[in-house]
């Protein structure tokens, strides 16, 4: 008798993190990543640095992955691979991998799109979360996005409303970078929200049409109100670091969840599911259970290790493409702009 396990190698290189993950049908055997440290220093991720970064972790990053899940890369049914969105550089070294190594194993490659698998990860098997069921909303925030998306079915997506200018996860970053906080910043400000007073200063929430989302005008509100407290008093950060995160998180996390509310309105969808490296905020997963016992909505929070950018995401969307027959010619390019639904 034959063995019908199908196992997929998923890459995933969109950013700074290189990752590779061996999933056995929805089940994740192995999910491996290498945290690029060097971008620190310079306060943001730097894309040249980062490419060369990928080039150098990809091969024993994939190595590790295969060997955690005790799988010989002969016994793989199909490789999946991030085409985009994400950085160029980047991308193409997570590409140009996945199509040598499937050419090498002749087997069938899988592009996905970085944003769909966000979404999809609530799929990946875990005996203590539920899946969700379709229709739902998916809101996908993270450094680079912010969207609220309308989920059909695992292939069958459409963007209500996304940024117009700054993502959530970029507004985190550097509103922290404004308080001299290091890179990144967003885990921090969530650190130190904890221990502050969300309601000790106001800041403004832009006015948008629709789902839409804007940050830009509130980065540059929290920039002019700490020039001009410091001018006051030289130490005004140091000295209520606590309260300016707490007061700044609550800004940021109102404007996601307004826009949430109504899109529940709109659609009439009650469940709601959030993914992207920002899922990882402990507010926003307090506001989500906080909407589930006063809303009535029915919200689906990834484990930790799902929200960050990570290729056992895209093992998931691999595989349901695998059943699907959806494959990949080798003539694939990577694409820096992928929109969802595309």
């Amino acid at each position: 008798m034959t063995d019908t396990k199908k196992y997929i190698l998923a890459i995933e290189s969109s950013c700074d993190d290189t990752s590779a993950a061996v999933l056995c049908h929805t089940n994740v055997l192995s999910n491996v990543v290498a945290t690029q440290e060097i971008h620190k220093q310079y306060g943001g991720v730097v894309p040249e640095l980062a490419s060369r970064a990928h080039q150098q972790n990809i091969v024993p990053v994939v190595h590790q992955a295969l060997a955690k899940a005790n799988i010989d890369k002969k016994e793989l049914s199909a490789i999946a691979f991030t085409r985009g969105p994400g950085l160029m550089g980047s991308l193409l070294v997570g590409t140009s991998f996945a199509k040598s190594l499937a050419l090498g194993l002749d087997i069938p490659l899988i592009e996905v799109n970085h944003m769909e698998a966000h979404i999809l990860a609530h799929f990946i098997d875990d005996e203590e979360r539920t899946k969700p069921t379709f229709p739902f909303l998916a809101m996908t925030i993270s450094g680079g996005h912010t969207q609220i998306v309308k989920v059909t079915d695992h292939f069958t997506m459409e963007v209500l409303g996304e940024t117009l200018d700054d993502a959530v996860g970029e507004a985190f970053d550097k509103s922290a970078k404004l308080m001299g906080l290091p890179y990144p910043g967003g885990p921090l400000v969530d650190k130190y929200a904890k221990l502050g007073n969300p309601n000790a200063f106001d800041f403004p929430k832009p006015k948008v049409d629709g789902l839409n989302f804007s940050f830009s005008g509130l980065k540059t509100s929290i920039l002019y109100f700490l020039q001009r407290e410091t001018q006051k008093n030289p130490k005004f950060v140091e000295e209520n670091i606590n309260d300016i995160c707490a007061s700044v998180q609550h800004t940021i996390l109102d404007i996601l969840m307004e826009k949430l509310q109504m899109a529940v309105d709109q659609t009439g969808i009650t469940q709601v599911a959030i993914g992207g490296g920002v899922a990882a905020n402990s507010g926003i997963r307090a506001k989500l259970k906080e909407a589930e016992e006063t809303l009535g909505w029915k919200t689906y929070i990834p484990k930790f290790e799902y929200c960050t950018d990570n290729a056992a995401m895209i093992g998931i969307v691999g595989y349901l493409k695998f059943e699907k027959g959806k494959f990949t010619e080798q003539s694939v390019a990577a694409k820096a702009r992928y929109a969802i639904g595309s």
